[in-house]
């Protein structure tokens, strides 16, 4: 088995495109936030002038996909067929499994490098609790699907204490359905989840119990798994990616955030105005980065500090990793 941790890396970008904002579902840890990110949905000419604003970095940029439900989008395969001509050097649209607008017949596999689906449940009832009534049966379905027809499908897993229970049952899943690539997140406190307090983020000791045993198990049949690091070893150097790498969240009403943590907020780093990529004004996310505290992650600190524990004396009881930073387990070769 081998593990690693992906290090950051100026070399290696990732674009998170957020076409729309508009959803099928009603998901209860949803992170989008309409107040900050806009309800409009792009034009195929704007996404694919906005793609342009990335297109001398495509060929080292990762580029997903994303909504709300980005299949709803009418012209999705117009801007996947675009990216791709762009020479992104990966695509992958992220989807909760409907696949609007028979997106499996206007694109290939040669278009996208793989379709990602959003499952938080071993089973249909716990799955559907969290994301909405159906939506169990439409990934099942959905990847049956892709697979016949020959996509590379990954899955993504919300870890929260809705779902906790469940993880350990996924391996059989996974299996199941062919899945080739399977990611564990753990749920931000953003969005629905930062509003409502429905689904909480779930302890340091439940966590390092549950989550690399389960990864384990999955990279032994062959898929490669992967799930952030969340708190640091003692050895382990803290590294911001907002500094160390090019990661750009892009939301429909311009907004640009290069960490995901500030997206409930006017932090954004850049503005798209009239197709141009512009900094946005003091104060930004940009100018927190550098922070250095004894917690690790100064965005974690400000925004979500109730997975922070500390001793009697004040200090931290452990540092919280840049969300961004992951570990990826995968069997030998």
């Amino acid at each position: 088995m081998q593990k690693k941790t992906v290090a950051f890396s100026k070399d290696a970008s990732n674009l998170f495109f957020h076409i729309l904002t508009r959803c099928n579902l009603s998901c209860s840890h949803c992170y989008i936030n309409p107040d900050q990110h806009g309800n409009n949905t792009l034009s195929i000419d704007t996404i694919q002038r906005w793609l342009g604003l990335f297109a001398q970095k495509a060929f080292q940029t990762n580029l997903i996909f994303l909504g709300g439900e980005p299949t709803l989008h009418k012209e999705l395969s117009a801007a996947v067929k675009h990216a791709r001509r762009l020479e992104f050097h990966s695509i992958t649209i992220d989807t909760n499994g409907f696949l609007f607008h028979d997106i499996l017949e206007k694109i290939t596999p040669a278009d996208v490098d793989a379709i990602s689906f959003s499952l938080d449940g071993a089973t249909c009832a716990t799955n559907d609790i969290i994301r909405g009534k159906g939506s169990y049966d439409a990934v099942v379905s959905g990847i049956h699907r892709a697979k016949k027809k020959g996509f590379v499908c990954s899955m993504i897993y919300t870890v929260s204490d809705k779902n906790l229970h469940e993880l350990s049952r996924m391996p059989d899943l996974v299996a199941s359905l062919d899945i080739d690539r399977f990611f564990i997140q753990v749920i931000g406190m953003r969005g629905k989840s930062a509003g409502t307090g429905k689904n909480t983020q779930v302890s340091k000791t439940l966590w390092l119990s549950v989550i690399p045993k389960v990864a384990e198990t999955i990279a032994q049949t062959g898929v490669i798994v992967t799930y952030p690091k969340v708190f640091l070893d003692t050895a382990d150097t803290f590294a911001c990616a907002g500094i160390v790498a090019d990661n750009y969240f892009v939301f429909p009403n311009g907004r640009v955030y290069r960490c995901p943590l500030c997206e409930d907020y006017p932090l954004h780093a850049f503005t798209i105005v009239n197709n141009k990529m512009v900094p946005a004004p003091p104060v930004n996310e940009t100018h927190l980065f550098d922070l250095t505290i004894p917690e690790g992650c100064v965005m974690n600190k400000i925004i979500q500090p109730g997975n922070l524990d500390y001793l009697a004396d004040g200090t931290p009881a452990h540092r919280i990793a840049c969300c961004m930073l992951k570990q990826e387990i995968r069997s030998q070769p």
